[in-house]
């Protein structure tokens, strides 16, 4: 994906500016510089590389969707992928917690088994918390997504993008701890995963990139139920200015979102009974 000069000079908006192209292996001035490793692993050949392009010229139909849909294209993608990133990261962690608990249950130290250690227990317990805590956000994005789509999905899926990486290094080092020594050899697959769990707090975009949007999403909502509130106040004051002296308070249904503004007189006005206070949906 690369950026087209020319739409910017055109003046269209900053999410429109690039385009995604399709560029074949064997096209003059493409090289493959080397294959990338990450944190000592290699990750060729199903991996990524460093590509170097000298003077790589392409047809214009190899532009895909369209020229300036480069992050339409991308958006597309993100959303589900990164339900399968988690998918696939809280399968690791069970698999970790399986192996931990297997080891454990082998392992004998200070005349008992690991299993046995009250340390031990206070870990895998801890694991299963975090690992089932992922699962049902995820799975409560995932039915999101079916229900109203990847768009107004889009603060839970920033919501497991965080919490299902960070749940999955922070559970498979709880099991390498468990395993000792083995748990950094190759004999078991625990470092490798600890790597992949690592990267993607990284790939499909940082947490700290998720955690602004979401921190974005959350303030302006709360604003808006401000305005609305506010909104009301006013319309009520206009409808009957014979009212300016109730009390006002703001409500907000925790199922529906709903806002509600509740007015009534002050204590001071005994003929008003309690079933008069009128509430108003906004």
């Amino acid at each position: 994906m690369g950026r087209a000069v020319e739409l910017e000079t055109e003046g269209q908006p900053r999410h429109a500016r690039h385009s995604m192209v399709l560029v074949p292996m064997g096209t003059p001035g493409l090289t493959v510089v080397r294959p990338l490793k990450a944190l000592g692993f290699e990750d060729a050949p199903h991996g990524h590389c460093e590509l170097a392009f000298d003077n790589v010229r392409v047809p214009a139909e190899n532009i895909v969707l369209g020229h300036g849909r480069g992050f339409e294209i991308a958006q597309a993608r993100l959303g589900p992928g990164r339900i399968h990133h988690c998918m696939r990261l809280i399968g690791m962690a069970e698999r970790a917690l399986e192996m931990a608990v297997e080891r454990a249950e082998a392992r004998q130290a200070f005349g008992k088994s690991l299993s046995s250690q009250g340390v031990v227990q206070h870990q895998i317990a801890t694991s299963r918390i975090q690992i089932e805590q992922a699962r049902l956000l995820t799975l409560h994005c995932a039915h999101k997504i079916d229900q109203l789509g990847a768009k107004a999905a889009r603060n839970e899926i920033a919501m497991i993008k965080v919490a299902a990486p960070s749940m999955a290094q922070a559970v498979i080092d709880t099991c390498m701890q468990i395993h000792g020594a083995r748990g950094l050899s190759a004999d078991v697959p625990l470092a490798h995963m600890f790597m992949w769990a690592r990267a993607l707090r990284l790939a499909d975009g940082p947490d700290e990139v998720h955690i602004a949007s979401l921190a974005k999403a959350e303030l302006k909502a709360h604003r808006s139920r401000g305005d609305a509130v506010g909104h009301w106040r006013e319309e009520i004051r206009k409808a009957a200015p014979e009212i300016g002296s109730w009390h006002f308070g703001a409500h907000m249904c925790v199922q529906t979102g709903a806002c509600y503004v509740r007015c009534s007189f002050p204590t001071t006005r005994s003929h008003t009974a309690p079933n008069d206070r009128p509430r108003l949906a906004c």
